[in-house]
C-alpha cells in the first residue's frame, strides 16, 4: 500500500530514498517539487478494498502519482524529494486535496482511505474549519473518510494523538492504521489508538495459503482484532488461493493486486474473477502446524535462582538450604560466570556426619559444589538438551542444568520440567501432526471436517486402511511396516490435489482423505492401483510366488495371509444429513469395514443417506464396491 513517507509503494519500486533522480540536479529539485504541488500536476489513483461478505467494495484507497514520464512520478520519488527539501507537509496537503477531489468527482461508492502522517495529524491546519467546509463542498462528509495513520516517523506523545484523534472521531472520521506486522511500534499504536481498521502487512497474506506461520501469524491478529472490535484489512492479496484463505479465515476486507490494481478511473464493483472466488462453495486447505521441539528452547524452562558468589563459605549455602526448603540446587558464580553447582542433599548429607559443619562450614562453598555442571545456551533446542541428559552421569537428570546467555549466567532447569516438556509436546505432536508421516492429526481432521460441514460444502469422507497389515509387521518387522504405511501416505498426498483436498493421517495405518475435487472416484482409484504396484518391493520372493505371509492368526494357528492391500470406504458428506466430525468419523470408519471384505485392494461406496427424523432414509442409490484389478 502506498505510504507517504514509506520505501515501499503497492508496484513494488525499489528506487532509495538517497537516490536521486538523474535528470534533476539538487538546486532544482526544490524547485520541481513547487511547480508539481502549485500547479496542480498531481493526480490520484485508487484501488480498491472488498468486502468479502458483500461482493462488492466496501471503499477505495486514494493514491498518488507525478505526471507520467517525469522523475518524481512514482511516489517513494515525490516523498524523498519532500524530504530532502523539507516539504513533507506542503506535500502531503496538496495530495490529500487532489485525492478528495477526484474521488468526489468520480463519484465512487463507499469509503475513502487517505493516508497521513502523525506531524499532519498534530499540524493544526489539519483542524482547520476551511477544511470541513471544502469536504461538505465536495459532498464528502466525514463519515465517508477514513484516516489512515502512517507510520512514517515515530509517535512521542501519544497522549497529544489520541487527543487529535479523538476530536476527529467526534466529527465522524474513522481510524484506520497500516502495515500491521511490520514491526512492534504498531502493535503499541493498535493498542493506543484503538482504530476502527487495521490492516496486516502484505508480507503476511502474499502466499499465506502456502506457509503456515504465515497463517499463524495472521489468524493471531484476527483473533485479536475480534477481541477489542476492529475491523482486519489484508494487503497483498495477490492470487485466488490468498483471497480463498483470507475469506475462509473470516476476515471480511481484502486489497491487493488480484482484486484491482489502483487506476485513475477505477471499476465500482468486482470484476467476474473474484466474483467466482468469493461465490465458490469449496472450503479453502489451511496449511498445517507442524508441531515441532526445535523451536523451543532452553529458554523457555529457565527459572532464575540467585547464585552464590564463589568466595562464600559453606555455613552461607546452609542457610539458603535451610531458609528455603524448596530449593535444591544452587548455582555458583564467579562474577556472573558459573563455575559450579551445589546439590541441596549433597550439602545436607556431608554436614550431618560428626563434625564436618565445624571443620568445611568456613571453607569456600567451592570445597562441595559440582565443578563440572551441565551448562547450556538459552537458545539451545529441546531436543538438544535431551540429548546431552541422556549422554551424561545419571546425576545431572536430578540436578538439572545451567542456563546462559553468551556464557553468562542466566538461570537454571530441572531435568524433571525437560522431561515433562518433552512429553507434552510429543502428545501434542501426535494430535496435531503425525510423527511418522508429518500429514495432519485427529484435531486439523476434526477442524477441517467441521469447516466443510458449516460451508455447506458437498464432499467425500474416503477412509484408507491397510489389510493383512499386523502379519506383514510380524513377518517384516516395524521398520518396514513404517516404510509401508509412508509410502500409502505418500500415494495419498500424490492423487490428492493440495488446493482442494485434504488428507489426514488418523494413525496407525489409517488415513482420511477430504475430497473436494470433482473427480475423487478417480483419484482414489489411482491411489489404488498405485499402491498395488509400489508395495511390490518390499516382498520377498518365496511370498510373492506363494501370494502370502506365513505367520499366525489370533488362534496362534500358523496359515497363509493374503499380501496387504488397500481398502477405501468412501463416504459422500452432506451437511444436511451430518453435524459433526463425530457423526463423519463414524460412517465414514463404517464404510472402511465394508471395504476390507472384500479380498485385495477395493474402493466402497456408501451412498445410503443416514436415518433421521427429518429427512428421508435412503436415496435409492445401492452402495458401490470398486475392485482395483
Amino acid at each position: 500500500m502506498f505510504n507517504p513517507f514509506s520505501h515501499q509503494i503497492p508496484e513494488r519500486q525499489t528506487t532509495q530514498d538517497a537516490a536521486f533522480p538523474s535528470s534533476l540536479q539538487v538546486s532544482d529539485e526544490a524547485l520541481a517539487l513547487k511547480a508539481l504541488i502549485h500547479g496542480q500536476q498531481l493526480s490520484a489513483v485508487f484501488q480498491p478494498l472488498l468486502d468479502c461478505r458483500a461482493h462488492s467494495y466496501m471503499g477505495f484507497e486514494g493514491l498518488i502519482r507525478g505526471p507520467e514520464n517525469h522523475p518524481l512520478h512514482s511516489p517513494d520519488a515525490l516523498f524523498g524529494a519532500a524530504r530532502r527539501n523539507q516539504m513533507g507537509l506542503e506535500l502531503e496537503y496538496a495530495c490529500l486535496q487532489t485525492i478528495l477531489i477526484a474521488f468526489a468527482h468520480l463519484r465512487l461508492p463507499g469509503k475513502l482511505f487517505v493516508n497521513a502522517s502523525p506531524a499532519c495529524l498534530l499540524d493544526p491546519r489539519f483542524k482547520d474549519v476551511e477544511n470541513q467546509t471544502f469536504m461538505r463542498h465536495l459532498g464528502l462528509p466525514p463519515s465517508r473518510i477514513v484516516i489512515e495513520v502512517t507510520e512514517n516517523q515515530d509517535i512521542t506523545d501519544f497522549p497529544e494523538i489520541q487527543s487529535t484523534l479523538a476530536y476527529l472521531r467526534s466529527l465522524g472520521f474513522q481510524i484506520a492504521i497500516d502495515d500491521l506486522g511490520e514491526g512492534f511500534s504498531n502493535l503499541r499504536m493498535w493498542s493506543e489508538i484503538r482504530p476502527e481498521y487495521v490492516k496486516i502487512d502484505r508480507h503476511f497474506i502474499t502466499g499465506i495459503g502456502q506457509d503456515d506461520l504465515k497463517f499463524q501469524f495472521v489468524k493471531a491478529m484476527q483473533d485479536l482484532a475480534e477481541t477489542c472490535s476492529a475491523h482486519i484489512i489484508a494487503e497483498g492479496i495477490e492470487t485466488a488461493t490468498d483471497l480463498q484463505t483470507v475469506r475462509d479465515l473470516g476476515i471480511a476486507h481484502g486489497q491487493g493486486f488480484f482484486i484491482a490494481r489502483p487506476h485513475a478511473s477505477p471499476l465500482k464493483s468486482p470484476n467476474q474473477e473474484v466474483l467466482d472466488m468469493l461465490c465458490s462453495r469449496r472450503v479453502a486447505v489451511f496449511p498445517q502446524a507442524i508441531a515441532s521441539s526445535s523451536i523451543t528452547t532452553a529458554r523457555t524452562l529457565l527459572h532464575y535462582i540467585e547464585p552464590i558468589a564463589h568466595h562464600a563459605d559453606n555455613d552461607q549455602v546452609f542457610l539458603r538450604f535451610e531458609s528455603d526448603p524448596q530449593l535444591e540446587v544452587l548455582p555458583v558464580v564467579e562474577g556472573d560466570i558459573p563455575v559450579g553447582l551445589i546439590n541441596r542433599h549433597t550439602l545436607i548429607d556431608r554436614f550431618s556426619r560428626p563434625f564436618r559443619r565445624e571443620l568445611y562450614g568456613k571453607k569456600p562453598c567451592t570445597l562441595f559444589m559440582d565443578p563440572a555442571p551441565l551448562v547450556v545456551d538459552e537458545n539451545a533446542t529441546v531436543q538438544e538438551l535431551g540429548l546431552i541428559l541422556s549422554r551424561a552421569a545419571r546425576h545431572y537428570l536430578f540436578d538439572g542444568f545451567i542456563v546462559t546467555c553468551q556464557g553468562r549466567y542466566t538461570g537454571v532447569g530441572s531435568g524433571h520440567d525437560l522431561m515433562a516438556l518433552i512429553t507434552e509436546m510429543q502428545i501434542s505432536a501426535a494430535r496435531y501432526a503425525n510423527p511418522l508421516t508429518q500429514l495432519p492429526g485427529n484435531v486439523p481432521i476434526n477442524e477441517h471436517i467441521d469447516r466443510l460441514l458449516k460451508a455447506g460444502v458437498r464432499f467425500a469422507a474416503c477412509y484408507a486402511d491397510l489389510d493383512n497389515f499386523k502379519p506383514f509387521n510380524d513377518v517384516y518387522g516395524y521398520r518396514r511396516g513404517d516404510d509401508v504405511i509412508q509410502l500409502l501416505g505418500q500415494i495419498l498426498v500424490e492423487v490428492a490435489d493440495a488446493r482442494l483436498d485434504f488428507v489426514g493421517h488418523i494413525g496407525g495405518d489409517d488415513f482420511l482423505i477430504l475430497f473436494q475435487s470433482n473427480d475423487w472416484e478417480a483419484r482414489c482409484a489411482r491411489a489404488l492401483k498405485m499402491f498395488d504396484e509400489q508395495v511390490m518391493p518390499f516382498f520377498n520372493a518365496e511370498d510373492l510366488e506363494r501370494g502370502g505371509l506365513i505367520g499366525e492368526n489370533r488362534r496362534g494357528e500358523v496359515v497363509l495371509h493374503p499380501l496387504p492391500a488397500l481398502s477405501i470406504g468412501a463416504l459422500i458428506a452432506e451437511s444436511c444429513y451430518y453435524e459433526s466430525h463425530h457423526e463423519i468419523s463414524t460412517a465414514a470408519a463404517e464404510a472402511k469395514k465394508q471395504a476390507k471384505k472384500q479380498r485385495g485392494s477395493s474402493l466402497f461406496i456408501e451412498r445410503r443417506r443416514p436415518i433421521s427424523q427429518n429427512l428421508p432414509h435412503h436415496d435409492g442409490n445401492p452402495p458401490d464396491l470398486i475392485l482395483a484389478s
